[in-house]
């Protein structure tokens, strides 16, 4: 799953992480630097609609790498569902990569453990400044006031991809631009047999980036400004129903996606089956699937009323990647050259060619690769209605819990299940209650 924040596991195995006194990555056991200091052990995100394209995509630039600086790149790409895991493990364990792909999410909450090299002046100026990066990818690197934790390596904002054919099939002239528009074309869209929008319900991260913007629409946040869950907040409440309603009360998402977890809702949309996916940069995974890009269009994600914009007008989370590095590593320069590479106006414009994400890099952002109308669509909403999820150190859990709470509301929606306020502000009452005490 290319989903980059999927919380793959609980508040108790974080909060072990945080307690700990974390020294990150880089031993011989871990298949990381000791093995020679002219080697990198690098866990990339599964970015691709499958992990063999993701080798096909990185191999040749890590050769490419070791050409121009005799360092070997040892690359193992780690699943969504497993890499956070994974990495908690590593921060406990000492054994762990040199280099790792992140979900941008989780900036803040691994920067608590200690065991991520900080991103000060001085370690940006080896790799060209950090004024090369855009600020909105900056935004989503670590806690405020504080050294990134990573550095961004690839941006993606969530868009409306929509499919022409069924939407000129149902009268549907444009895209729909508000929440109540979309449920307006469902019903169109269902009367002539098809199924309106797709969902992954039973994903967590998905789960939590389209409540995240759902809140935002609300005009509220799920922590109070002092870093408190503030999960039961009543605009919380109505923005968490609001998403599930789709499928309980609007019934534009059919019930079966409450088990969807694994991209299906954009094979779906791919193969011709539904007719609307809230999805992140979407090209290159269509692509694979056999879908041209002059079968769909792209939109911006609806909102509750006008144009996006910021406060409630944001129509999508600040996705995307970021590259940290293991400060515990045997061959910190050699880490700090592979970034270097990896940011590189050259490659970012290859990686995120391959990727159909945008380059978080300015010079690589400017390319005339990223000026099809697609990307005219993902930079603008990166631009000007993306919010940053909250840069807290408990964001890990935030996302497990919440996510999980609507996972669960799905499959009451799906089981005929009333989906009540009450029973909304009841799941995230308990969601809130799994989060770390202050």
């Amino acid at each position: 799953m290319r989903s980059i924040r999927a919380a793959a596991v609980g508040a108790v195995t974080m909060s072990l992480a945080l307690a700990a006194t974390a020294c990150g990555g880089g031993s011989s056991s871990g298949g990381g630097s000791n093995d020679s200091p002219k080697t990198l052990t690098y866990w990339a995100s599964n970015q691709g609609a499958s992990i063999a394209i993701d080798k096909k995509v990185l191999q040749p630039e890590l050769d490419k790498f070791e050409k121009q600086t005799g360092i070997k790149v040892k690359l193992e790409v780690v699943p969504w569902s497993d890499l956070l895991n994974r990495i908690l493990t590593a921060t406990t364990s000492g054994q762990g990569p040199d280099v790792l792909n992140i979900g941008n999410t989780w900036s803040a909450s691994l920067q608590a453990t200690g065991a991520l090299l900080p991103w000060d002046a001085k370690n940006f100026d080896k790799i060209g400044g950090k004024d090369r990066f855009v600020d909105s990818a900056l935004g989503s690197t670590g806690a405020e006031g504080k050294d990134p934790a990573a550095v961004p390596l690839y941006s993606m904002a969530y868009a409306l991809y929509y499919n022409k054919e069924i939407f000129a099939d149902a009268g549907i002239s444009k895209p729909p631009a508000t929440w109540a528009e979309l449920i307006a074309d469902g019903k169109k869209i269902k009367a002539k047999g098809k199924s309106p929008l797709g969902a992954e319900g039973a994903n967590v991260s998905e789960n939590i980036h389209h409540v995240f913007v759902f809140a935002k629409q609300h005009g509220a946040d799920f922590f109070t400004a002092d870093g408190k869950p503030d999960f039961t907040n009543p605009k919380i409440v109505d923005a968490v129903k609001q998403y599930v309603d789709l499928m309980a009360k609007d019934k534009v998402i059919p019930t079966g996606d409450a088990e969807y977890a694994q991209n299906q809702s954009v094979s779906d949309f791919a193969k011709g089956r539904q007719a609307m996916l809230l999805w992140q940069s979407a090209a290159a995974n269509l692509k694979s699937q056999g879908m041209s890009e002059d079968k769909y269009g792209i939109a911006p994600v609806p909102v509750q009323s006008g144009t996006p914009g910021t406060g409630a007008q944001t129509n999508s989370m600040v996705a995307g990647i970021n590259l940290a590095v293991f400060k515990n590593t045997d061959n910190l320069d050699g880490a700090t050259k592979f970034v270097k590479f990896m940011t590189s106006d050259a490659e970012q414009k290859i990686l995120n060619t391959a990727y159909s994400s945008i380059p978080p890099v300015k010079g690589a952002q400017s390319d005339a690769a990223f000026n099809s109308p697609s990307n005219a669509v993902l930079k603008q909403t990166l631009a000007t209605s993306a919010a940053a999820l909250p840069q807290v150190a408990d964001e890990s859990q935030f996302e497990t819990a919440v996510g999980t709470a609507v996972k669960e509301l799905f499959a009451d929606a799906a089981a005929g299940r009333a989906v009540t306020t009450d029973s909304v502000k009841a799941k995230l009452e308990k969601a809130q209650q799994q989060m770390p005490m202050k």
